[in-house]
């Protein structure tokens, strides 16, 4: 892996394969390229970050963020994304009426972050035809998971899940749903 070099030597001393790729960062006036396969290049960009700008160091210690692959593997058997969008796999009458909606949204959510679906989010129809409800227990259902921070509105009017959703839901929500689909 090369580093220091400008894009332009990089590329000139190493032969480049469809597996290589190189990132180049300016921060302020400093400046670094990086050149190898994914692995390196994700860990070369962190040893960067943190070296060159500490803060990040301190802020990675309260930045919350989701393990898309630990996700996806909680989630087997409970939604699943198709072109067409986000599913259940699970009956709705087992579930709660929130706990539909969230699942809506998480599949929502894991469908984009795979690149499976162009959106994160969904409308108040969608979430409406997903639950099965008329549209006054769907807005109250999603006022509720407002107030709790667990679902945020676009600006096109839709709903996602939040990251903290998304971790409550992971870590509360999943494991209790497993059971009653279990029991």
């Amino acid at each position: 892996m090369d580093r220091g070099r400008s894009f332009g030597e990089t590329a000139g001393r190493r032969k480049l394969t469809k597996d290589t790729i190189t990132v180049h960062i300016k921060y302020r006036d400093m400046e670094q390229a990086f050149t190898g396969n994914v692995n390196d290049i994700w860990i070369s960009i962190n040893r960067f970050f943190s070296k060159m700008i500490p803060a990040l160091e301190v802020a990675r210690k309260v930045i919350l963020t989701v393990d898309l692959e630990k996700l996806v593997d909680d989630c087997k058997n409970i939604i699943a994304v198709t072109p067409e969008g986000p599913h259940l796999l699970v009956s709705k009458q087992k579930l709660t009426d929130n706990e539909t909606l969230s699942l809506h949204l998480l599949a929502a959510y894991v469908g984009h972050k795979l690149g499976l679906l162009d959106k994160n989010s969904l409308s108040k129809e969608e979430l409406q035809a997903g639950l099965g409800k008329n549209a006054k227990i769907t807005g109250t259902r999603l006022g509720e998971l407002y107030r709790e921070g667990l679902v945020a509105k676009t600006e096109e009017d839709h709903y996602k899940i939040t990251t903290i959703g998304v971790k409550r839901l992971q870590e509360e929500f999943l494991p209790k749903i497993r059971a009653k689909i279990q029991a």
